[in-house]
């Protein structure tokens, strides 16, 4: 029996975990997760009967294989959640399925709604070409956003930096109002700094003419049409936020003999040649060594490398203290009501508005984006018929003054913001508070990042070393795409395959990444 070390238990590593033990039993599988909580970033956090949804984590996929994974974890409503019932919404539910109302395995279909806030005014997310759209920006900004993309198809950029990237797909105006400000906000640098890969790997496909053949093909559907999934309207969702499948998925590990060995931090890589012989991991203060045969590694690949000590070469030492990340905070807060006015003809309780994000573009505020956590699911709020249980989420970097902020300072400057944008009227409107900060969030393209194939070719030679998930690679996949590097790995490690292209060939499709096949 081979023994397989996963280091990580967020999606990619219980993906690979879950899979390596259903079919067969030539593994003994052990997780090592420095945290003392499942999930990774894809986590649900408790706080005094309400959940917070950390990163946002709508259920859809282009992948097949990753919808089917999902649905046999967690099967789909067979009726109607608390809010639809309520309120008379129709949803498809599948014969036979779970209520929502009595058992908590069970997953929900959710209305898709994400907007920009800008100018005090909602904006479709991605930008639409809808008659309120224009009327948002005005005539004058209208006129001067439609010159800028006709002559940004005529007179393009060198695709050498995100900035040229977006203004040739959406042009200069557009670019600098929905683009530029939301990009610096959240990777802390200006985008003529960062790598095109990043939009290369986020936005893909999606442009201005994108947005129109989508509506002309809407005016004339057939059957081949394809559909931009961040204009789809319906996903799944688990009633408990994203945690509870991740913690089912664990349960059902330990079900088939695998173990997790939680507040285990990795320091060090073992190697001797081309091979990883162990992993030294402090657990309750004490160093420990896990022996194996074969290693899946979700931790940060800069840990990763460095841990592995004097064997790696100058050069990828050097790159691999490069790699950037971005941190992340974000801040609950519950209120009665916020001063947003629902103008959909989205019914919701409590008439809110049916976001599940929305951006803020507006750079007078440090605040991204702000998540409405009833409208992911009514289950994740206390009281979803008298309470709003919202999510501010920040970008930062650890160690910087935000991030050392304490919990009262940071709450306090979460709560001015939303009144000072006007979304909330007072502070004394706050019923409670929450802070969460999360270390390495987002794998950065920018500093040493432009050198990572130097860093992935040397990794590559360790024969028995996998390295999946978001921050295992250094890519910003979504959660499926973690999913399906673990489901790479696992084919390859069971086939006995010793390329491992396609593991790292993962979400570098060219299509736009919420684009359904």
């Amino acid at each position: 029996m081979k023994k397989v070390i996963i280091i990580g238990a967020g999606p990619a590593g219980l993906t690979a975990a879950y899979e390596l033990l259903k079919n067969n039993k030539d593994y003994k599988v052990t997780i090592l997760e420095e945290s003392n909580e499942i999930g990774g970033i894809s986590r649900t956090v408790r706080h005094n009967g309400n959940r917070m949804d950390i990163g946002g984590h709508r259920f859809f996929s282009k992948d097949e294989r990753v919808m089917k994974w999902w649905k046999d974890i967690m099967p789909m409503q067979g009726a109607p959640s608390y809010d639809d019932k309520k309120l008379g919404r129709k949803r498809p539910l599948a014969e036979g399925g779970p209520d929502p109302e009595k058992v908590d395995r069970v997953m929900l279909v959710r209305h898709r709604v994400s907007r920009i806030y800008y100018l005090k005014k909602f904006f479709d997310y991605p930008v639409s070409m809808k008659l309120q759209t224009f009327k948002n920006m005005g005539l004058i900004r209208t006129i001067k956003a439609g010159f800028s993309y006709i002559y940004s198809t005529i007179f393009k950029k060198k695709e050498d930096c995100l900035e040229n990237f977006y203004i040739n797909r959406f042009g200069r105006v557009l670019y600098s109002m929905f683009f530029e400000g939301y990009t610096e906000k959240l990777w802390g640098r200006h985008p003529r700094e960062i790598s095109a890969d990043w939009g290369a790997q986020r936005v893909k496909g999606l442009s201005i003419m994108a947005v129109i053949k989508d509506m002309v093909s809407k005016l004339f559907p057939g059957k081949n049409r394809k559909v931009e999934t961040s204009l789809i309207e319906e996903y799944i969702y688990p009633k408990l936020g994203p945690g509870q499948l991740w913690e089912t998925v664990a349960q059902e590990i330990k079900n088939m003999g695998g173990e997790i060995i939680m507040n285990s931090s990795v320091k060090n890589i073992n190697t001797e040649g081309n091979t990883v012989k162990s992993v030294t991991y402090i657990k309750d203060g004490e160093k420990m060594e896990l022996e194996g045969d074969i290693f899946i590694s979700s931790m940060p690949l800069k840990d990763l490398v460095l841990g592995m000590g004097s064997v790696i070469p100058d050069n990828i030492e050097e790159i691999a203290k490069g790699l950037p990340y971005r941190d992340y905070v974000t801040v609950g807060i519950l209120v009665p009501k916020l001063n947003l006015k629902n103008e959909t003809d989205i019914p919701t309780l409590n008439n809110i508005v049916p976001d599940c994000w929305i951006y803020v573009q507006d750079t007078g505020v440090k605040l991204g984006r702000i998540q409405i956590y009833n409208n992911w699911s009514p289950y994740m709020v206390k009281d979803p018929d008298n309470t709003v249980w919202i999510g501010l989420e920040y970008f930062c970097d650890e160690g910087d003054d935000f991030w050392n902020m304490t919990d009262e300072e940071c709450m306090s400057f979460a709560v001015k913001e939303l009144v000072k944008m006007g979304i909330i009227s007072s502070e004394k409107d706050v019923m409670d508070t929450n802070r969460i900060r999360v270390k390495k969030a987002y794998p950065a393209y920018f500093d040493t990042y432009d050198r990572i194939d130097e860093l992935v070719d040397y990794i590559n030679k360790y024969d028995n070393l996998y390295c999946v998930g978001r921050n295992g690679q250094h890519r910003y996949n979504n959660m499926d795409h973690s999913m399906a590097t673990a489901f790479e790995t696992v084919n390859n490690i069971v086939s006995g395959r010793s390329d491992k292209s396609n593991i790292w060939s993962v979400n570098t499709e060219k299509e736009y990444h919420e684009e359904k096949k």
